[in-house]
């Protein structure tokens, strides 16, 4: 290391932290975490080398310093974070972006040399009086060519905690990859905390990423989504990396759908919130890998996909026994996780929204001390744990975890799933007629409605790109472009599905139960394996009644009936062609850059939905293909 790196690490480290970032032969790794110390200024530091009792000091700190209250059972904690820090803060998440790159109007984006300055500006001495913690992950299994190492430099010892049950350990990788290491770069300082030990200055929250470096500075904000940088915000690095290298980065799920003769075929899927995603991934009889990310790459002419995590943030509200047995029974039993902005009752438990059981009449929340009717400000109720409320485990503590989640070489794909919540338009699951129809047709035209539990107005039909909109850091045409090339020099290519959960009948009834995902798996994984056949429509391929007759009973031990396969898999013409006009009208006014192909091929479904209105009319039953 250079001469002023060693001086501000030697001044400000102790003895055998300064030796564990020595055992580390990277100069530039060196001079990125002295140059943030010497512009944080915190009062001590600590490296961990991912040792048990390095990792066992984060812990302890977090229930020392406050971040973190312990919980009546053994391991469990429980975090809060601001009334007013409780999601992404999309306006003040912006790309820092050089002199004459532009990436387009659906970006938000600075200009790198103003924001870093701004950036800097609020990060001076940001760290005083504050712990920092220099943290080692490895996205993606180690020793992999999936692996990416990552440093983290934060303030906040609950983000250091939940990095650790997130992440794969990386000290090992960065002392093994040494100077050629290719790392990620994470600066997070929560700021200056108020007396509920939550972040103070809100007005000067920032989250600004710069691609082009690889480096995430996140600052005055403690909601996981802001500051665990290897989640979210490491994927939008990692989209700029493989757009440039020919791999994948999804917002996508990895699980093993389990066949006949003991045969396990890999899935990924791509769904927005609140539509299925972590309850797909974790439905009882069936392998989790991974329920949030994915990096996919290719080899021998075949896809293989990683878990670039090794754990879950997920939302808790609606996690109930009955619905979700596996998370609600690893919920329940003594081992490590980290609550965030549920309700703390007197007796060291913890309440969430439509947890079973009574609403209790009193608690601790993210508002304070809280009592059932309580409102904010402006009137509205508070519930008794945030709608965004979350839990922190390691999947390596679910029964139900798959073999391959380590996997170096990873889980070869044989699908992939696009799903949103639609009540009146797609049917709950179609095959496309192949790779370039399921990019364009399935995952370019996704879209998701809105609840009105969650955003206000209901049915709002909300555009999501692949269920990757709000982390994409290339021009949108750009990361289609990317995905179809994907598909280019591929033996047998994964098939693509669209599902959907939430069709409606006339009565605005549901047409599906929650369990009936269990049957949808289970013909994807025999299609994929041609041990089905399937009825060609102008959308794609749909299955058969009988196929579906059987599944249900083999699966869920009940009777499926002829009425309710034609009214699911109805082919819905007007609402088809409403969802291509809107489709058709986002890239057009939106995308400037949106490939010529992708017009051609919406244009052809439109001509054939249109062929087949003329001969059957609106509305379709599977028995007129």
């Amino acid at each position: 290391m250079d001469e002023k790196t060693e001086r501000i690490l030697k001044d400000r480290l102790k003895e055998d932290d300064f030796q564990k970032l020595e055992k580390i032969e990277n100069s530039e790794l060196h001079q990125f975490i002295a140059e943030y110390i010497d512009i944080c200024n915190p009062e001590s530091i600590f490296v961990c080398n991912d040792s048990p009792e390095d990792k066992d000091y984060i812990r302890q700190a977090a229930i020392n310093n406050g971040e973190e209250i312990k919980l009546a059972m053994e391991g469990h904690t429980v975090h809060y974070d601001g009334y007013f820090d409780q999601a992404r803060d999309k306006k003040r998440t912006k790309f820092l972006v050089p002199d004459g790159v532009d990436l387009g109007p659906n970006i938000n984006a600075i200009n790198k040399n103003e924001g870093k300055k701004e950036i800097h500006d609020i990060m001076k001495d940001i760290m005083k009086g504050h712990e920092l913690y220099i943290r080692f992950f490895t996205l993606g299994p180690s020793n992999s060519e999936f692996a990416i190492p990552c440093v983290q430099l934060t303030d906040s010892s609950y983000v250091s905690h939940s990095e650790h049950l997130l992440y794969r350990p990386g000290y090992e990788e960065f002392i093994r990859q040494g100077k050629d290491a290719r790392f990620f770069r994470f600066v997070h300082s929560e700021g200056e905390l108020d007396e509920r030990n939550t972040s103070k200055n809100i007005d000067k929250r920032r989250v600004y990423i710069d691609t082009e470096d690889g480096i995430v500075y996140t600052m005055n904000t403690q909601y996981g989504g802001n500051t665990i940088g290897l989640k979210k915000l490491a994927m939008r690095l990692a989209i700029h990396r493989a757009s440039k290298e020919g791999w994948l980065t999804e917002h996508m799920f990895v699980m093993g759908v389990h066949g006949p003769n003991n045969r396990v075929s890999y899935f990924t899927g791509a769904f927005p919130s609140l539509c299925g995603k972590t309850s797909t991934s974790m439905v009882d009889g069936e392998t989790i890998v991974g329920d949030d990310i994915a990096y996919l790459r290719k080899r021998d002419k075949k896809v293989y996909a990683v878990n670039v995590e090794k754990g879950m943030f997920g939302i808790i509200m609606g996690v109930n026994s009955k619905d979700d047995p596996m998370i609600w029974k690893r919920l329940h039993i003594p081992q490590e996780i980290i609550f965030s902005n549920v309700l703390l009752k007197g007796d060291k438990t913890v309440h969430w929204i439509d947890k079973d059981g009574e609403v209790p009449e009193k608690g601790i929340n993210h508002s304070g001390d809280w009592f059932n009717g309580k409102k904010d400000d402006d009137g509205n109720e508070i519930t008794p744990s945030h709608r965004n409320a979350r839990f922190t485990i390691s999947l390596d503590t679910l029964e139900n975890i798959d073999p391959k989640i380590d996997d170096p070489e990873g889980c070869l794909v044989s699908g992939i799933i696009y799903g949103g919540r639609d009540s009146d338009t797609w049917a709950p699951v179609v095959q496309s007629f192949d790779w370039t129809h399921g990019i364009i047709n399935k995952a370019s035209s996704l879209e998701s409605e809105t609840t009105a539990a969650t955003l206000g107005q209901e049915g709002v039909r909300k555009f999501c790109l692949m269920s990757n909109l709000d982390f994409i850091s290339i021009p949108l045409g750009k990361y289609i472009q990317n995905n179809l090339d994907f598909g280019n020099n591929l033996d047998n290519p994964p098939l693509i599905f669209s599902v959907n959960y939430f069709l409606k009948g006339k009565d605005r009834n549901f047409l599906n139960e929650k369990v009936d995902k269990y049957v949808w798996l289970k013909w994807m994984e025999l299609i994929a394996n041609n041990e089905v056949d399937a009825i060609k429509t102008p959308i794609g391929y749909i299955p058969k009644y009988e196929d579906l007759k059987r599944l249900f009973k083999e699966v869920l031990n009940t009777d499926y009936m002829k009425e309710a396969y034609d009214e699911q898999f109805l082919i819905r013409i007007p609402e088809l062609l409403a969802k291509i006009e809107r489709i058709e009208n986002i890239y057009k006014t939106k995308v400037p850059d949106t490939p010529d192909i992708l017009f051609n091929k919406i244009s052809e479904e439109r001509e054939r939905l249109i062929k087949a209105k003329e001969e059957f009319g609106e509305y379709i039953t599977p028995d007129k293909w």
